[in-house]
């Protein structure tokens, strides 16, 4: 077990490498079973699973650094709505994508479950085809 403290999270983390298809649309999921922040109110951890989909333009997330951006959240109090904007955020100007959603869903806390979705789009752009559409709005 390390003994070194987790780095706060930090958009400079994430790491991009071109897109190998610029010029197609598809989507990228990417299921992140792991998320953990602390309860801005009592300090307690919350979990949640996020789903990122995107549709890249040039620039792809390099998951590595994705991980070690997502681990950043361990000891950083934070509101899941407000956490998960921020992620959106970070991801939206790390990649600028022609569309994204991050969703997550927290685990049960007080009896009740929450999910947040969050999504961008590029101005202007129209989607995907119908076959890649499905599960993106």
């Amino acid at each position: 077990m390390s003994t070194h403290p987790t780095p706060a999270p930090s958009k400079e983390t994430l790491e991009t490498f071109p897109n190998p298809e610029p010029e197609r649309d598809y989507a990228i999921r990417i299921r992140i079973p792991e998320f953990t922040c602390l309860c801005p109110k009592t300090g307690q951890p919350d979990f949640a699973t996020l789903h990122l989909e995107y549709v890249p333009d040039r620039l792809c997330v390099e998951l590595k650094s994705l991980k070690l951006y997502i681990w950043g959240y361990r000891n950083e109090g934070a509101f899941h709505e407000a956490v998960t904007n921020t992620i959106t955020d970070d991801l939206v100007a790390a990649l600028d994508p022609r569309y994204l959603r991050l969703t997550a869903e927290f685990n049960v806390r007080g009896g009740l479950y929450t999910t947040v979705v969050v999504e961008h789009r590029r101005p202007g752009w129209k989607g995907p085809s119908q076959g890649l559409s499905q599960g993106l709005s």
